[in-house]
C-alpha cells in the first residue's frame, strides 16, 4: 500500500478530515424520511456512502483496491470495484442523487463523465461535485504549511499538477457549470474548509466545543461569496432539468 493512501486514510479520521464530510452533509441536506437511490462515484474509503446508507439505497463506485480495502462499512451499501465503465451499464433517469467529490481533477475525459452523471439522474435529481479551489490551496501552503515557495509555485503555475494521486487537472467553476448547462441547472455553490485548516493548533481541534463552533462558522462562511473564493474546496450542487 502506498504511503499517500495510508496517510490519507489516517487524515480523514482526524477532526480536520471529519469536518470536510460534516460540512458537505450539511450543504447537501438530504432528508432521511424518504429512501433515495444514491450513487457515490469515486467513493474512496466510502465514508459518504456509509453515512447515507443508514437511510438510503447507496451504490459506492471505487476502482482503487488500495482505497476500498480500507473502506468504512458502518452501514450496508453496494460496493462496485469499477470505474467509469460501470456508469454505461446503468439506465437513464435511475438515481435521485449522484455524488462525485474530489475526483474530476484526476479524470481524463471530465466532460464524458459529467454527461453520464446527468444521464442517470432522475428529473429534479441532484448532482453534487466537490472540487479543489486553488486560491484556498495557496492559503494552505503559505499559512498552514509555512511553505511560501510551494504557494508561489501553485499561484503561478499554468499547467496541470502532478501529485500522489496522479495528474491533477486544473479546471474552474465556470468550466464545470458550462459542461452540464444544457441538462442541469446550478442550485448552489458553497465553500468547504475556509478557516480551520489555517490553524496549526491541532490540540484545540480535538475539543468538542471548538469543533462544533468551527463547524457552525464554516457552514455560514461557506455561503458567502468572499469566503467561497478562498475556501480549500468548492462544492457545486446541480439539479437535472
Amino acid at each position: 500500500m502506498s504511503a499517500a493512501i495510508d496517510n490519507y486514510r489516517k487524515t480523514v479520521e482526524q477532526p480536520w478530515g471529519r469536518m470536510f464530510y460534516d460540512l458537505t452533509y450539511r450543504q447537501l441536506n438530504i432528508p432521511s424520511d424518504k429512501k433515495l437511490k444514491i450513487l457515490d462515484f469515486g467513493a474512496g474509503f466510502c465514508i459518504t456512502a456509509g453515512h447515507y446508507a443508514k437511510s438510503h439505497e447507496v451504490t459506492a463506485v471505487e476502482p482503487s483496491e488500495e482505497m476500498y480495502s480500507l473502506r468504512f462499512s458502518d452501514n450496508d451499501y453496494n460496493l462496485v470495484p469499477q470505474g467509469a465503465e460501470y456508469l454505461e451499464t446503468l439506465e437513464d433517469n435511475s438515481y435521485d442523487v449522484v455524488i462525485c467529490h474530489n475526483v474530476l481533477e484526476y479524470v481524463d475525459d471530465r466532460e464524458a463523465l459529467l454527461q453520464q452523471f446527468v444521464r442517470i439522474l432522475k428529473k429534479g435529481g441532484m448532482l453534487s461535485i466537490v472540487k479543489h479551489n486553488d486560491p484556498g490551496r495557496v492559503m494552505m501552503y503559505a499559512v498552514l504549511n509555512d511553505n511560501p515557495k510551494a504557494a508561489l509555485e501553485l499561484l503561478t503555475q499554468e499547467e496541470n499538477e502532478n501529485c500522489a494521486f496522479g495528474t491533477r487537472n486544473v479546471y474552474n467553476n465556470e468550466n464545470l457549470i458550462a459542461s452540464v448547462a444544457d441538462k442541469a441547472e446550478l442550485a448552489g455553490i458553497y465553500g468547504v474548509r475556509t478557516f480551520f485548516g489555517l490553524s496549526s493548533n491541532n490540540d484545540i481541534k480535538f475539543t468538542d466545543e471548538w469543533y462544533e463552533s468551527m463547524l457552525d462558522l464554516e457552514t455560514e462562511a461557506g455561503k458567502k461569496e468572499e469566503y467561497k473564493k478562498i475556501a480549500f474546496f468548492n462544492h457545486l450542487i446541480f439539479r437535472k432539468k
